[in-house]
Formats: C-alpha cells, sequence, structure tokens
C-alpha cells in the first residue's frame, strides 16, 4: 500500500470524513468499472459502487494494513455484486466441455482484442453477462484488473485451485459463445448475398 493510502486510512480511522471522501475519489473509477461489468447497468454500478463505498467505511477498522487497500476495497464490490446477482436469481450455466483457449494468445479472439469499437464491446458485455456472478468477477479481476490467482482466492475467499478452475470454465465458455456468434454472424452473411449468375 503506498503512503498516501495509509495516511488517509488513518486519518479517516480518526474521524477525518474528508480523507475517506480522498481514497473514495481515488478508487472510485475502479470501483465503479467493476461494479458495472458485473452488474451491466449504469445505475445498479453506481448503487453498488456507492454501497461498496459505504460498507468499506463502516468496516474500516476491520481492515488489515498488510493488504492492499485496493484489492480490500475491490473485493468488498465483488462480494456485494456477486450478492446482488444471486438476489436476482439470474439463471447459472451448466458448466460442460468447451473448446479451450488463452484470453492472451493473440492469435484468437479474446477479450482485450474485442474491445477495439463500442459495438464489439458490447458484444463482449453481453458474453460476460452469461457467466455466473463468481466466474464473472474472477474473469473481470483477472483479465480487467490484472489480479494474480492468489489475490483473486484472497478477494473472493476461495482456494487458488478453485479460482483457476473458474478461469479455466469462464475461458471455455467464452470460448464457446464466441464461437457460436461467429459461426451465426457467418450464417447471416451468407444469407444476405444474392447468387451470383
Amino acid at each position: 500500500m503506498n503512503n498516501l493510502d495509509q495516511e488517509l486510512i488513518t486519518k479517516a480511522l480518526h474521524g477525518d470524513d474528508d480523507a475517506f471522501s480522498m481514497l473514495v475519489e481515488t478508487y472510485q473509477n475502479p470501483v465503479y468499472n467493476l461494479c458495472y461489468r458485473m452488474l451491466g447497468e449504469n445505475t445498479a454500478a453506481e448503487d453498488a459502487a456507492q454501497e461498496t463505498f459505504w460498507r468499506a467505511y463502516q468496516n474500516l477498522k476491520a481492515y488489515d494494513p498488510q493488504r492492499s487497500f485496493a484489492t480490500w476495497l475491490l473485493s468488498i464490490a465483488a462480494h456485494h455484486c456477486i450478492d446482488l446477482q444471486r438476489k436476482r436469481r439470474l439463471q447459472l450455466f451448466e458448466m460442460d466441455e468447451y473448446p479451450d483457449f488463452d484470453i492472451q494468445d493473440t492469435g484468437t479472439p479474446g477479450p482485450e482484442s474485442m474491445v477495439i469499437n463500442g459495438d464489439e464491446n458490447r458484444e463482449l458485455h453481453a458474453l460476460i453477462q452469461t457467466l455466473n456472478p463468481p466466474d464473472r468477477a474472477a474473469v473481470i479481476l483477472k483479465y480487467w484488473y490484472g489480479c494474480s490467482e492468489e489475490e483473486i482466492s484472497e478477494m473472493l475467499s476461495l482456494t487458488v485451485s478453485a479460482v483457476k478452475s473458474r478461469l479455466h470454465r469462464a475461458r471455455r465458455q467464452l470460448a464457446d459463445a464466441i464461437t457460436t456468434q461467429k459461426k451465426e454472424q457467418l450464417k447471416g452473411g451468407l444469407r444476405h448475398e444474392s447468387p451470383a449468375l
């Protein structure tokens, strides 16, 4: 943790609301972005981010200064969003065998290569929404926030092997969805072509 965060946390623990406000300003974008990617709605993400900071404020005394403040805060956000998703009773997908692919492999369609323009970004967001909430959280933390499997395990209260398993399943599900989507786009494009005579 950087010295400024530690100083602000210490001041906030002693009742300095301005210090906590500075922490909110520092971390509001990463927290909101995580909530938005988890929930898929602007208003829900704003509410979840606000709730995250409220929970962090209420539990600041329980914060372990040996741990990254950002990791602790994103952990609160991820758990809150997972709880919201469960409350919405979204359908959880059965994880079958899917063709595997490596998101880091530049020769394979992956999240980073799909964020080139607005349409592709919306398509990717829709695909990520099909993942169950804990898998979605693991993927977002890994590929958008660059968290290690160890950090994700700490944030989501899972074992490292469970995180690896969730990431593997999520990549398989995304690979299958991308493959299906590309096939449908190809079929749709062929239907609209007029036959050459």
